[in-house]
């Protein structure tokens, strides 16, 4: 069954580990990754990478990218998104933003000065949600 915007909203907002997908051209598969990421309904996703990484420099090329995410409990759920990224330095704010939906609380400083410690090597990715495919595939769908 279809998730509702709301309930596709709500669920993309859940600290999931996502996964992105971004066109590598027409001689390779996509470039995929498991990443993690901020997201308020209504808004953009928000990850970090390492700026000259391989996904980083296909995103810039392809100035898009999807990302996904699931969950098998209670039952099993998936939400995929794409859109326009762009691209803007990473932020403590940041940092600690996306580190504190899956890190516990006195993990988060710790984390975030590691991050930023490597300072131009981060870039932020924002993530324009254009296109959603989201479903609840569970016994009551």
């Amino acid at each position: 069954m279809a998730l509702s915007v709301e309930e596709r909203e709500r669920f993309l907002a859940e600290p999931l580990v996502a996964v992105m997908s971004v066109a590598a051209g027409s001689e390779r598969g996509p470039v995929t990754a498991p990443v993690w990421y901020a997201y308020r309904p209504g808004g953009d996703v928000v990850l970090f990478t390492g700026r000259t990484s391989r996904k980083a420099r296909l995103i810039e090329r392809m100035g898009r990218f999807t990302l996904t995410v699931q969950s098998t409990s209670p039952t099993y759920r998936y939400a995929a998104v794409e859109g326009q990224a762009t691209f803007a330095e990473v932020t403590s704010e940041l940092v600690r933003e996306v580190a504190s939906r899956y890190l516990p609380a006195e993990k988060v400083s710790q984390y975030a000065a590691d991050a930023l410690a490597r300072g131009e090597e981060l870039i932020a990715v924002r993530l324009r949600p254009e296109r959603w495919n989201a479903a609840d595939l569970g016994p009551s769908a």
